[in-house]
C-alpha cells in the first residue's frame, strides 16, 4: 500500500514539477534521419555521427515544486565533440510540437558550423548565430520564431534574486538581438538553460598516461561493447586506488551462521542483460586502469589459435602503414599484414546444392565472353579480301572503279580487366542468420559462384579474404592469385574458410590495392565484401577505423582502381557514403540474395 501511494504521489509532483509539454514531445528517433541529412548538406563533418545525448548534470535555481520532486537537476542539451554531434533524446519545450522539431533542425545547423570548442560560451553562441543568419538568410524566420517562443518561456526576471537578474537581461537580449552583449555578469546558480545555444562538449577528459594501445581489451570490440540503444553515456577514468592500504574493520557478528545461510541460486543475476539495464540508469560510467607491475602479470592471448590449429602462414608478413586521423599524416610501417592459407584445404568439386545455380550464372555470363571475328570492305588490314577484290576486278572491265574496301580486318573485343574479391572474414560471420545457414556459409556460397562466373568468361581474377587481432596480425587468406587457374584446387581453399577475428579494413585494402596495381590490364575493380563496419580491439575501433579505411580507399583510386563495396550491414548508410563515396556500394536487404547478386554486381560494374 505505502508503495503503491509513493508511486502515485511522484507520478502527480513530478507531472507539476515539470515545465516541459509532454503532449507535443518530438523524439530524437523520429528526426535522426532528417537532421542526420540537414547536417551533411549544411558542409558538417562527414566523419561524425548524429546522435542522441544523454542527460547530464545542470545546477540552475529550481522552483519549490522541483525542489520536492527532485526535477530538473539533469537535462539533455545538444553538445558535439570529435566523434560526434549530441542533440537532445527528446525535446518538449514548446507546447507546439512544430516548434519543438524546428528545434532539432537549427541545432543541427549550429552544429554543422561550429568547431566544437568554445572560448566564451554565450559570445561564440551569439556570433555563431550571427554568422548562420547572414549566410542564410532563409533561416532569419525560423530562428525569430524560436527566439521569441523561448523568451516567452523563460522566468520572469522580477522573480528571480537581484544578482541574477542583470545575467537574464543579458541573455534574453542574446537571444533576441545576437551579437549586441559582449559581458555577462558571474553568479552562483548556472543560467536557465538556453535550448537555442549549442553546450560544451560533456565528455571528460581520460587519465592520458594510463592509456596505450595494448591496455585496450576485448571488451571494446563490437561483440562485447554494449551500447545505449537511445543515447551514449558520459565516461571518466580515474586512478584505481591502492587495496593493499588503509584497515580492514570486521564485525565477527556479520557472518552467517548455518542456520541462516540458504543455497540460493544466483546466477542469473550476473546475466550481461541486466548489466545492460545497471549501464542504463546510470548516468555516469567511471573506468579505473590497474597499474600492477607488467613484470607480475602474465599476459596471454586467447584469441589465436595454437600454430597447429591455424592456418598455414605464408612469409614472416609485411609491414604495412596506417592513417592517424588524430595527426593527420600516413604512419609508415604500423601494421603487420600475415599472407596465410587456409588449414587443411583440399581440392574439392562445387557443392551440390550451388550447381544448378552455377550452370544459370554461367550461361548468362557467356555474352561477356570474347569474341573474335573479321570486318570486311575495309580500307586497309591484315589480309585482302577475296571476294571483295573479284568484285572489283569484274566492275573495273565494265567502267571505272576505285580501289576501295578490298581488305578485311581482324577484331576482337577482349575484355581487359582484372579484379580482386577481397571478403572479410571477422567473427561476425559466425553469427546465424537461421538454424542451419550462417553468414560465412552465404560468403563461401557467393564466392564459389563468383569464381564459377568469371571462370566462364576468362577474366582475371584473383580472391583474398582478411580478418585482424590488433595491428601487429592482420591476416591476409590467400584463396586464388592472379596467377593460379581456377579449379577444385582452388575451390577447396574456398570451402575451408572459417570465422576469423576482427575487421582492419585498411591494411588489407592497401595490400589489395598493391596487388591490383601489379595486373597490366587497363581496367582494375576492388570488389569488398563485408558485414560491418572497420573495427579492431585496440585505437581502430569507432572513427580510427572509418577514417583509416576511406584513406585507404581514396589512394586506391588516384592509383587508377575502382572500389566497390557490397555489404549485409543494414547500418551501413550510416558510414559507407563517408568512405567508398555515394554510388560505390551496394547494401544487400537480405543476406541470402548475396551469392547471386553477387556475379550480377560484377556484371553491371565491367558492362559499362
Amino acid at each position: 500500500m505505502e508503495e503503491w501511494v509513493g508511486g502515485i504521489w511522484h507520478q502527480f509532483i513530478t507531472r507539476k514539477a515539470s515545465a516541459e509539454f509532454d503532449q507535443a514531445r518530438v523524439n530524437f528517433t523520429e528526426v535522426h534521419k532528417s537532421v542526420g541529412i540537414v547536417y551533411r548538406a549544411l558542409g558538417g563533418d562527414p566523419s561524425k555521427r548524429v546522435e542522441a545525448a544523454s542527460t547530464r548534470d545542470y545546477l540552475s535555481r529550481r522552483s519549490f515544486l522541483q525542489k520536492i520532486s527532485g526535477d530538473n537537476q539533469q537535462m539533455s542539451l545538444a553538445w558535439q565533440d570529435e566523434d560526434s554531434l549530441r542533440l537532445p533524446e527528446y525535446i518538449a519545450v514548446f507546447p507546439d510540437q512544430a516548434l519543438n522539431a524546428d528545434l532539432y533542425i537549427w541545432l543541427t545547423v549550429l552544429g554543422a558550423h561550429h568547431s566544437g570548442q568554445f572560448k566564451h560560451w554565450a559570445i561564440d553562441n551569439q556570433q555563431l548565430v550571427v554568422d548562420i543568419l547572414a549566410n542564410f538568410p532563409a533561416l532569419k524566420a525560423r530562428y525569430q520564431r524560436l527566439a521569441e517562443a523561448v523568451v516567452q518561456l523563460r522566468l520572469n526576471v522580477d522573480n528571480l534574486p537581484i544578482a541574477e537578474q542583470a545575467l537574464e537581461k543579458s541573455i534574453v537580449e542574446a537571444i533576441l538581438k545576437p551579437g549586441t552583449v559582449s559581458s555577462f555578469p558571474a553568479v552562483n546558480y548556472a543560467p536557465q538553460a538556453v535550448f537555442l545555444w549549442l553546450y560544451p562538449s560533456a565528455q571528460t577528459k581520460p587519465i592520458e598516461a594510463a592509456v596505450t594501445d595494448d591496455d585496450f581489451t576485448e571488451a571494446t570490440s563490437e561483440n562485447s561493447k554494449k551500447q545505449s540503444k537511445t543515447a551514449r553515456k558520459k565516461t571518466e577514468r580515474v586512478e584505481s586506488g591502492d587495496d593493499r592500504d588503509g584497515m580492514m574493520i570486521f564485525r565477527l557478528e556479520s557472518l552467517f551462521s548455518w542456520s541462516e545461510f540458504a543455497n540460493i541460486d544466483r546466477g542469473s543475476d550476473d546475466s550481461d542483460d541486466d548489466g545492460d539495464k545497471v549501464a542504463e540508469d546510470l548516468d555516469k560510467i567511471t573506468l579505473s586502469q590497474q597499474q600492477d607491475q607488467k613484470s607480475a602479470r602474465i599476459k596471454l592471448d586467447l584469441d589465436l589459435p595454437s600454430s597447429s590449429e591455424d592456418d598455414l602462414p605464408l612469409g614472416e608478413g609485411i609491414t604495412l602503414p596506417e592513417w592517424d586521423y588524430r595527426k593527420q599524416q600516413l604512419v609508415i610501417e604500423r601494421c603487420l599484414l600475415q599472407p596465410m592459407l587456409p588449414k587443411d584445404s583440399i581440392a574439392k568439386k562445387l557443392p551440390l546444392h550451388l550447381q544448378k545455380t552455377a550452370k544459370n550464372i554461367q550461361a548468362q555470363f557467356e555474352q561477356l565472353q570474347s569474341l573474335r571475328y573479321w570486318l570486311k570492305n575495309q580500307p586497309q588490314g591484315e589480309e585482302l579480301d577475296l571476294n571483295a577484290w573479284l568484285d572489283f576486278h569484274i566492275e573495273r572491265q565494265i567502267s571505272p572503279t576505285a580501289e576501295t574496301g578490298l581488305y578485311r580486318s581482324f577484331r576482337g573485343n577482349n575484355r581487359d580487366l582484372s579484379c580482386l574479391l577481397l571478403a572479410d572474414l571477422s567473427m561476425s560471420t559466425d553469427s546465424h542468420l537461421d538454424d542451419e545457414t550462417r553468414v560465412i556459409d552465404v560468403v563461401r556460397d557467393s564466392m564459389l559462384l563468383f569464381g564459377e562466373a568469371l571462370n566462364i568468361v576468362g577474366d582475371n581474377f584473383a580472391m583474398y579474404g582478411f580478418s585482424s587481432v590488433k595491428r601487429s596480425h592482420v591476416r591476409f587468406s590467400v584463396l586464388k592469385n592472379f596467377k593460379e587457374s581456377y579449379d577444385d584446387t582452388i575451390r577447396g581453399r574456398i570451402q575451408a574458410i572459417r570465422p576469423g577475428f576482427y575487421t582492419r579494413m585498411g591494411a588489407a585494402i592497401r595490400q589489395s590495392t598493391k596487388i591490383l596495381l601489379e595486373q597490366k590490364s587497363s581496367q582494375k575493380l576492388l570488389l569488398i565484401l563485408t558485414d560491418g563496419k572497420p573495427n579492431d580491439i585496440d585505437h581502430y575501433e569507432g572513427r580510427f577505423g572509418i577514417e583509416d579505411t576511406r584513406q585507404a580507399i581514396i589512394a586506391a583510386k588516384q592509383a587508377g582502381l575502382k572500389p566497390f563495396c557490397i555489404t549485409i550491414d543494414q547500418e551501413a548508410e550510416d558510414y559507407l557514403p563517408y568512405i567508398f563515396g555515394r554510388y560505390s556500394f551496394s547494401v544487400m536487404r537480405s543476406p541470402t540474395q548475396l551469392p547471386t547478386c553477387l556475379p550480377q554486381i560484377y556484371h553491371r560494374l565491367t558492362s559499362q
